[in-house]
């Protein structure tokens, strides 16, 4: 059994994997790593977080989604005991839209908890959105507060692991989404030219790719742990 832990995208709750980690079967045991949904933390707070759901006795693979990719880029560049493999889902190495950056003195203005899924949808999930998946991710959301998701935003424009990027030595994964209209095709295209190495695997989704197509990838990412186990 491969154990793989899972970082959350921005809302950071984890509420929104039972259907990805369902889909692996019990060939994995998946840890869900958590965000406190009431602190207002950068991206180094998040990654001390995160490491303490690392295991340290056995082999494990690392997921960031969206938001966490940073994370999850920056704890393997610090080569921890047992990581042997790291996926990145729909992601980037630093900041996505840099054109956003320059509205940041607007952020305190934005209820970001509170904009109805009904807009969120289509950017998200786009056509494959459906009532139960818009219902999981209000309530995943609603449980984080507007200070909480404004650092994280913020930390988004400030981000940069390039550097780190380069220095991954492990397999690396990345899970593109062709539908993906939150993070940018400039991004994936970044972490191809700065880690060469790093294999891509498309997939016929929205953003949230793990959510809208879950048994795709679950097979996708059991390929990739097979691999690391050798033939």
């Amino acid at each position: 059994m491969m154990d793989i832990v899972l970082l959350p995208g921005l809302d950071g709750t984890g509420l929104l994997f039972p259907r990805f980690v369902a889909a692996l079967g019990p060939q994995f045991h998946a840890t869900v790593a958590r965000y406190p949904g009431d602190e207002a933390l950068d991206y180094a707070g998040h990654e001390r977080i995160a490491r303490s759901f690392l295991p340290s006795d056995r082999p494990y693979v690392l997921l960031g989604e969206s938001f966490s990719g940073p994370i999850a880029i920056s704890i393997a560049a610090s080569k921890p005991p047992g990581l042997v493999g790291v996926i990145l889902c729909c992601t980037f190495a630093r900041n996505p839209v840099p054109y956003y950056a320059r509205l940041r003195s607007l952020l305190p203005l934005v209820p970001y908890n509170r904009i109805p899924t009904t807009f969120r949808s289509p950017f998200i999930f786009g056509r494959f959105s459906s009532r139960p998946l818009r219902d999981e991710h209000w309530a995943a959301v609603s449980r984080v507060s507007n200070a909480a998701l404004r650092a994280r935003i913020r930390a988004v424009f400030d981000v940069d692991v390039s550097t780190k990027l380069q220095q991954l030595t492990i397999p690396v994964l990345y899970l593109l989404a062709s539908e993906d209209r939150v993070v940018p095709k400039a991004s994936s295209e970044h972490i191809r030219q700065t880690a060469p190495r790093v294999r891509f695997i498309e997939v016929e989704a929205p953003h949230l790719l793990l959510q809208t197509r879950p048994d795709r990838a679950a097979d996708i990412v059991a390929d990739f742990a097979q691999s690391l186990n050798g033939p």
